[in-house]
């Protein structure tokens, strides 16, 4: 789901610095393939807590993650001849991920954060071993992690495990091309030397909430969008079925003040200005009293969703914001154990999340379902179908509809309440973030499937109100659907014509047509 284009020298660096990184700098280096460099004051604050960790490696006194073992062992002193075996044996051992390979944008997502992690200087990591990140990141350089090995505590530890192995030049990689092969093959091709990790440094590089944070950035990015494609197929469908548009009127909307519902509300009111098909049953001859609940009420299910996304992004910029390590050296120099790893409230919104892209789907199922009713659809022929029996017109695009929102009602079940005790009961309480964030992948991409069968069908429906005249807004998501699904005729293979109208979805191809249309939607 969503690939990532390969690196372009014409794609803007990304600067990781002590700051938080934002929305778009994550997706630019995820998706686009934006090199990545560190800025100057990473560079000092990495130096000066690489400093403190040197000082406690060098005392008699253990400290945990510099001179002793790890989680459950951690009441093991090691003397300093064996510390750096010590950290490659954490890092070989903890990279015991399995299943399928991870999406490379998911990967680079997750280095990416990890990196923003060490520039605050709260790790303890030496300069090099920041820089080699940031290398592997902009020559495209891509661990092979896997689906299966974190719990959501203790950070993501074996996905990022899989990667800091191949900062050490060991597994494998794909590289700029795409092409999997060893690790140190791929460093020495792009000029780049393994990693041989010192004290503490193999914790700090696996001890994250990156790959969950990650995919919950990239999620946000995609929901933004396609709840916008949500209020332009729901006002198709309004449209289509000879619904009203007052119920969309900014003082009904006002009694109510969720902001959400207030922007979705507006979206429908624009998208559906100047519409002949809503003028044309506005008069004193039409008879009907009130919509169906998933017309009428779009607004309050995508502004609750809406609403929803916006407190997501809110837990995900302070999680941006922070420094998620184990132990973490202060800036007084101190080194000290902390809890800060622990996922929840990262899984949590990635849970909630599952639940609105799986609620919005079901209200645009049924929207759809309403044009295949002859007794529902006010006019249209069964199915919207050319010969009804001979034709079956859009009846089975329903039940893939249906099949995807049953599955998205599966995926909201949350993760983040399973917790599964493990390092012998010393982490007895996980977040299953990564699991929350995988499932909320699929739900993204289904929504997205759903909305593209609501768009083919919809525009179908005004095809078939010709010669009533669709909406300029609407009138251009027709168009872009019609450059490669023809109108309204016999039946035809009609898996090709959906995938076009989720490539238009998914894509942002509808959101923009729209936009360009009538302007920026809320």
């Amino acid at each position: 789901m969503g690939g990532m284009s390969q690196p372009s020298p014409v794609t803007a660096p990304v600067t990781v610095g002590v700051g938080a990184l934002s929305f778009a700098d994550v997706v630019s280096v995820a998706r686009d393939g934006a090199p990545v460099e560190l800025g100057e004051d990473a560079v000092a604050a990495i130096e000066q807590a690489r400093a403190a960790v040197d000082k406690l490696a060098a005392a008699a006194t253990p400290s945990y993650g510099i001179s002793t073992g790890f989680g459950a062992l951690a009441t093991r002193h090691i003397p300093t001849e064996l510390r750096a075996q010590l950290q490659r044996s954490l890092v070989r051992s903890h990279a015991a991920g399995s299943g399928p390979e991870v999406e490379r944008e998911v990967t680079r997502a997750l280095m990416l954060l990890r990196l923003s992690t060490l520039a605050t200087g709260h790790t303890g990591v030496r300069l090099e071993t920041a820089r080699t990140m940031a290398g592997m990141l902009s020559h495209g350089i891509t661990p092979v992690v896997h689906e299966y090995g974190s719990l959501g505590c203790s950070g993501d530890l074996a996905p990022l495990s899989h990667c800091a192995l191949a900062l050490m030049g060991e597994g494998e990689v794909t590289d700029a091309d795409g092409v999997r092969r060893p690790a140190a093959e791929a460093l020495a091709a792009a000029g780049l030397a393994p990693v041989e990790l010192a004290a503490k440094e193999g914790l700090a590089l696996i001890n994250g909430t990156d790959g969950m944070l990650g995919m919950l950035v990239m999620a946000l990015t995609d929901l933004r969008m396609l709840l916008k494609a949500a209020d332009v197929t729901a006002a198709m469908s309004v449209e289509a079925q000879l619904a009203t548009d007052r119920v969309f009127a900014a003082d009904l909307q006002a009694l109510r003040p969720h902001p959400g519902q207030a922007a979705s509300a507006a979206n429908l009111v624009r998208i559906l200005a100047g519409s002949g098909v809503v003028a044309s049953h506005r008069g004193p001859d039409c008879n009907r009293v009130q919509d169906a609940y998933s017309l009428r009420c779009s607004p309050q299910v995508h502004g609750a969703a809406r609403d929803t996304v916006e407190h997501a992004a809110v837990v995900a910029s302070r999680e941006l914001a922070s420094a998620v390590d184990n132990p973490v050296v202060l800036d007084d120099g101190r080194v000290e154990s902390n809890g800060n790893f622990h996922g929840a409230p990262v899984a949590y919104v990635l849970d909630f999340l599952a639940i609105v892209a799986a609620d919005v789907a079901s209200i645009a199922e049924r929207r759809t379902d309403r044009f295949l009713d002859k007794a529902r659809s006010h006019g249209l022929p069964p199915f919207l179908a050319d010969d009804p029996g001979v034709d079956s017109g859009h009846m089975i695009a329903q039940y893939t509809q249906a099949a995807i929102v049953s599955e998205m009602k599966r995926l909201a079940n949350p993760a983040s309440v399973d917790s599964i005790p493990s390092s012998a009961m010393q982490e007895d309480h996980v977040s299953m973030g990564w699991s929350a964030a995988r499932k909320l992948r699929r739900a993204v991409d289904g929504l997205a499937r759903v909305l593209a069968v609501e768009y083919l069908t919809a525009a179908r429906a005004l095809d078939l109100r010709a010669p009533l005249e669709p909406s300029p807004a609407t009138g251009a998501a027709l168009a872009l659907l019609r450059r490669h699904v023809a109108g309204p005729g016999p039946d035809r293979h009609l898996a090709p014509e959906i995938e076009h109208a989720y490539d238009d979805v998914r894509g942002g191809a509808l959101v923009a047509a729209v936009e360009q249309a009538i302007g920026e939607l809320s």
